[in-house]
């Protein structure tokens, strides 16, 4: 695979179609959301076991308590977004990005 050069005017025009608009209007409709719910999901867990100790020490199973449960289901949340992100991605604005991608490609021929 080759890199080409490109002129940045080429750039500058594809970023003034409403389609690239539409491509990050998707990716922000998206990702923000997401990572707004990620952080409070992570600091109700610095929160909680901040101020919240003896709930956080509440023995569900064994020596297993609600403070490891939270911890290992950060592990867990972490794994779920990339994998919709991966989802959405795939569905949503890899298609848009490619017909960009190859309006790019045809104004450099």
């Amino acid at each position: 695979m080759t890199t080409e050069q490109h002129d940045s005017s080429v750039y500058e025009q594809i970023r003034a179609t409403d389609r690239f608009q539409e491509l990050r209007r998707r990716y922000r409709s998206w990702a923000f959301p997401m990572t707004v719910a990620f952080l409070v999901w992570y600091l109700l867990y610095v929160v909680l076991s901040a101020f919240a100790r003896d709930f956080m020490a509440i023995k569900v199973l064994g020596n297993i308590n609600v403070a490891l449960i939270f911890g290992l289901l950060q592990f867990v949340s972490t794994f779920y977004i990339s994998w919709a992100y991966s989802r959405h991605s795939a569905a949503k604005l890899d298609p848009l990005a490619d017909e960009l991608r190859g309006e790019i490609e045809k104004a450099d021929r």
